[in-house]
């Protein structure tokens, strides 16, 4: 099960101020509470009055997907409904997030949600990707859709660090991506560097000191956008 927590809407719009078309897209999957089509108009709504009272006209367009965290499904859902868009926001987990940023490379995706418990399923055959640690700040906004948190074997904010070389991480012998160079050129050729050189401080560790408690009555009782 992941369980997901709304960003508040004065940082989505900070998100999505460059932008005039935006495609919101909920998730069907496993997320909880659920962020589907439902929620998407909600958002949708919210964004463009929040446009509004900034004097900025935004046209907000929604949709779902059945799992954001499919990448065929994602490309075969939405690839029409992106011709005309400028930005996307995701309503998914930080994998869902990560996943439309792969599958639409062109075009910047903003994370809606802060992703904050993740729980476990067993398979009897596959690989799975870790690429979210439900950190409950999401940076992906900022870092053009690769989890720094995740993907970076010291989590580093401000990176690379010295120990990377050809695009490879010294951690696990060099088989692995450096995630900063991941997000150096995702966001090059998003014409975004400014966002690579930006400081970050050090994160609150609090908000996902182990082991955490989800409780399912409050979390159902919380108020949604």
């Amino acid at each position: 099960m992941i369980v997901t927590k709304e960003k508040p809407l004065e940082e989505i719009l900070g998100f999505l101020m460059p932008h005039k078309r935006i495609l919101i897209v909920g998730c069907d999957g496993c997320t909880q509470p659920p962020r589907g089509v439902r929620e998407a108009k909600t958002y949708a709504m919210l964004v463009e009055m929040g446009g509004k009272l900034k004097n900025r006209e935004i046209q907000c367009r929604t949709t779902t997907v059945a799992k954001q965290c499919d990448n065929n499904l994602c490309a075969t859902t939405l690839t029409s409904q992106v011709k005309d868009i400028e930005a996307i926001l995701s309503l998914a987990c930080g994998v869902g997030v990560q996943t439309l940023s792969e599958v639409f490379p062109d075009i910047p995706v903003y994370p809606g949600q802060n992703t904050i418990f993740i729980g476990s399923q067993e398979r009897e055959s596959g690989t799975l990707y870790e690429k979210c640690k439900a950190c409950g700040d999401c940076l992906l906004a900022e870092t053009g859709g690769v989890c720094p948190i995740t993907r970076c074997a010291k989590q580093l904010l401000n990176g690379p660090c010295g120990g990377q070389a050809k695009g490879k991480c010294e951690v696990g012998g060099w088989k692995n991506d450096c995630a900063w160079i991941l997000i150096y050129n995702r966001l090059k050729d998003k014409g975004r560097l400014s966002e690579f050189t930006k400081f970050r401080e050090q994160r609150d560790f609090r908000i996902s000191q182990s082991p955490r408690e989800i409780n399912e009555t409050e979390e159902k009782t919380e108020e949604t956008p």
